[in-house]
């Protein structure tokens, strides 16, 4: 089983974060409030629920630090300047434009409408 089973990206507003992820993943994100707090708002990426999980590692380098936004999510995809071009069309920014990791593909960083960084993997 891998090590997780789920995340949470925190947004200001919802609406413009969720346009954001659509354009950017050409995905459709769906509705899953909690049940218990009116307050909460949450959209789901679509996912089956019967195969959670997602790679990770632990990774030190400068500019981010542990604790409230030191964690990083990353997306795959097809190619990463794809998606890098989308994120900027959709109102947000490249950090660090696609790098390679050597035979573990390539990497970009980009900053979502909220100020979230999150990266972008792919093979080619």
């Amino acid at each position: 089983m891998r090590k997780i089973g789920f995340f949470d990206i925190y947004v200001d507003n919802m609406d413009r974060a969720q346009e954001f992820y659509e354009t950017v993943l050409e995905t459709r994100l769906s509705k899953m409030d909690d049940p218990n707090d009116s307050n909460v708002q949450m959209r789901v990426f679509n996912d089956d629920f019967q195969s959670h999980g997602a790679g990770g590692s632990l990774v030190k380098v400068n500019g981010a630090k542990p604790g409230p936004g030191g964690t990083m999510v990353y997306f795959s995809c097809e190619n990463c300047n794809v998606e890098e071009e989308r994120a900027q069309k959709a109102g947000g920014r490249v950090v660090r434009s696609k790098f390679s990791i050597g035979e573990h593909g390539f990497v970009s960083l980009i900053a979502d409408t909220e100020g979230n960084i999150i990266g972008l993997h792919s093979m080619k």
